[in-house]
């Protein structure tokens, strides 16, 4: 029996990562492996990761608050008790190997499992690694990576190894169902679609990049959308679209069926989180990315940096989204020869057997306790 310990959480960036290695493992070994997810209490992974079926255990641990606060001053006895908990999961559990993905959690548990002798292997998503990955990717047996280049990052370079992001889900650059998710969202065949999508809790920069552009228009928008506005603000969109109501738009606070948001789009405008760009590469769409500042070390830039530089994505920053995006996504929509380019250069950066990738390098470590 392999015992393994998955750490990763705070976001669904550092989640499903590690759920989709979960569900590689089972597809691999069936009952002979056990899994046991370690995550941050009161993070969305202690509600998410049971709901799918795994078992999780909680640690107390927080993150700095980059501006003042007295949380701040409760941290180290945070981290110092998290970690003695987890030398205890880790023993109690008798893992053979700790992954981890990210987030609050797993610095603690992969810190304590290399001080325990338990091979660690990181998974790091982003084209920046962060601070944490740095210093615990000194320790660790393998670092799995998405992009190119992490060398500069990461000294041991003989430990790197490209595995891509691990996704939920079969996502494929093929547009076999086109017509059948044209008619899921009401949409026509003959006019390009551009999908607008910014996270189950939504985006304020897109939502008010579209009600500004929406504005313009005489109720009948010369492309189609499909508009993901996002939980928080369902309520408000809708409100201001029963005041402007505009033909050829598709408004929603979700897209459940993801694969047809992507088939039915020609021009994907999107944040430029890790696995949001690893989904596009997929599926091969062209995109304007807009990366969110508000995250760690801007690692959205760079990550939407790391395609444009390459020919496989435009960019447009935060700051111009509400003016220039639509502008620049209709631009796009409408011109056949640049949406091929970037569809052709994009597929070029695709990995589908990301979490397959991972669970070889998990199983390449055990072998060598055997």
């Amino acid at each position: 029996m392999r015992r393994i310990i998955l750490s990763g959480g705070g976001t669904g960036g550092h989640i499903y990562p590690a759920v989709a290695v979960a569900e590689a493992l089972r597809r691999k070994w069936g009952n002979d492996v056990e899994i046991l997810f370690v995550g941050a209490e009161g993070k969305m992974e202690m509600e998410k990761v049971p709901a799918l079926g795994y078992r999780i255990e909680g640690l107390p641990v927080a993150g700095l608050q980059r501006k003042f606060s007295f949380k701040n001053f409760a941290l180290p006895f945070k981290i110092a008790s998290s970690i003695r908990r987890a030398k205890r999961i880790i023993r109690e559990f008798d893992a053979d190997i700790v992954v981890g993905f990210g987030g609050y959690a797993s610095a603690p548990v992969l810190w304590a499992a290399q001080r325990l002798g338990i091979p660690t292997i990181i998974q790091e998503q982003n084209s920046y690694a962060g601070l944490t990955n740095k210093v615990l990717a000194k320790r660790a047996k393998r670092i799995c990576v998405a992009y190119d280049g992490m060398e500069r990052f990461f000294k041991h370079k003989e430990r790197i190894v490209m595995t891509g992001n691990p996704l939920r889900g079969r996502f494929g650059a093929n547009d076999e169902n086109r017509a059948e998710a044209l008619k899921y969202y009401g949409l026509k065949d003959e006019m390009p679609t551009i999908l607008v999508v910014g996270g189950s809790l939504g985006t304020r920069t897109l939502n008010e990049m579209m009600k500004k552009w929406i504005v313009t228009l005489d109720g009948k928008a010369p492309v189609q959308v499909i508009w993901q506005t996002g939980k928080y603000y369902e309520k408000e969109m809708q409100a201001f679209l029963a005041e402007h109501p505009t033909e050829n738009i598709w408004q929603g606070a979700f897209i459940d069926r993801m694969d047809y948001a992507y088939a039915a789009a020609d021009v994907v405008l999107s944040r430029s989180g890790a696995c949001t760009v690893s989904e596009l590469c997929l599926v091969a769409k062209p995109v304007i990315f807009v990366p969110s500042p508000n995250v760690a070390e801007d690692h959205q830039t760079k990550n939407a940096m790391a395609l444009a530089q390459r020919g496989a994505a435009q960019i447009i920053r935060d700051s111009e989204a509400v003016e220039q995006g639509m502008k620049q996504a209709v631009t796009l929509a409408q011109d056949v020869e640049l949406r091929e380019e970037l569809r052709r250069n994009i597929a070029k950066l695709a990995i589908g057997d990301s979490a397959e990738r991972v669970v070889a390098e998990i199983e390449r470590e055990l072998s060598k306790k055997e």
